[in-house]
């Protein structure tokens, strides 16, 4: 890793923690429809994040389930284009006896 990125990360933990934290505070479940809402409201947060971080384009599109969050950043002319697909919902905590970690964790829930 370069120098500066890990210059960058450093001068920058305290607040991608808290980001973090607020990120992973959202209980978007997304089998459980009791947290339609949440799901909902996580991903305008990351939407909004998105924004700050600098992205264009950020939009979050309705579904008939959850909803997607799309962002893009075209800031390079004959760049390669890279496509990241990942996950803001989570998986329930339940059954609570199969986790190997503290439970105390999964019961805000």
């Amino acid at each position: 890793m370069s120098s500066k990125a890990l210059a960058y990360a450093r001068g920058n933990r305290r607040r991608s923690l808290e980001e973090l934290k607020q990120f992973v505070s959202f209980p978007s479940v997304s089998a459980q429809p009791k947290h339609a809402a949440d799901v909902k409201r996580c991903a305008e947060w990351l939407a909004s994040h998105l924004k700050r971080c600098g992205l264009m384009g950020v939009r979050v599109i309705a579904t008939a389930r959850h909803p997607l969050v799309y962002a893009e950043w075209r800031r390079r002319a004959n760049a390669p284009t890279l496509l990241i697909y990942g996950h803001y919902d989570v998986q329930p905590p339940e059954p609570l006896e199969k986790w190997k970690s503290p439970r105390e964790h999964c019961r805000s829930m």
